[in-house]
């Protein structure tokens, strides 16, 4: 990605976080879009979970721009859902990105076509990151 489709897609996730109901928009559809996803979620505390997702995508911008510090956190991250520990399997993510996308059109007053590349774009790379150490 160049320096001005990061500084695009920051706009939009600036956004999205400045509206409330983002994130929560997030997790009601992604926990309703599947039984597996209804069950990895049952027990999890949302608060911490959303807080958690907000710095994740803070992160994917720098790890995109090859932060070493990002780096090492989505190395975390990705040991975190991994199959010995949370087991979130690869097919989860597609759901993830889906969801996550329709949340920021519908909290992005400025949401476009070009929007939606620049964030299926920015998140692919951690999400294939996360995939790898599957």
């Amino acid at each position: 990605m160049t320096p001005t489709q990061i500084a695009e897609f920051s706009f939009s996730l600036s956004r999205c976080m400045a509206a409330p109901a983002f994130l929560d928009r997030f997790y009601e559809l992604f926990m309703t879009s599947s039984d597996e996803v209804a069950e990895k979620f049952k027990t999890t505390d949302l608060d911490r979970q959303k807080r958690a997702l907000a710095s994740s995508l803070y992160v994917m911008v720098m790890a995109i721009e090859r932060g070493e510090a990002a780096l090492a956190y989505l190395e975390t991250i990705a040991e975190r859902h991994n199959r010995n520990n949370l087991d979130i399997g690869p097919e989860l993510y597609d759901r993830w990105l889906d969801c996550l996308v329709q949340a920021a059109r519908e909290h992005d007053p400025e949401f476009t076509e070009t929007s939606e590349v620049l964030w299926r774009d920015t998140m692919s790379f951690g999400i294939e990151f996360m995939r790898a150490r599957y």
